[in-house]
């Protein structure tokens, strides 16, 4: 859509388990090595598959 992760403005991620918070921030903040990362939020909650650890709402400036 022509942009990409520099121009991410906020990022909502959903963990299945808080006790994952720490594993999800390391590859978190490696994705967004060298570069600033957007304004975050991150929540627990029940996914939509019981196979799905995490899942991300972004939005990006094009």
């Amino acid at each position: 859509m022509g942009s990409d992760k520099s121009k991410l403005l906020s990022v909502t991620v959903w963990i299945k388990d808080m006790a994952d918070f720490a594993a999800m921030n390391e590859v978190y903040d490696q994705w967004f090595e060298g570069i600033q990362p957007p304004a975050r939020a991150c929540g627990e909650s029940a996914l939509a598959r019981p196979e799905l650890l995490v899942e991300m709402i972004a939005i990006a400036a094009e």
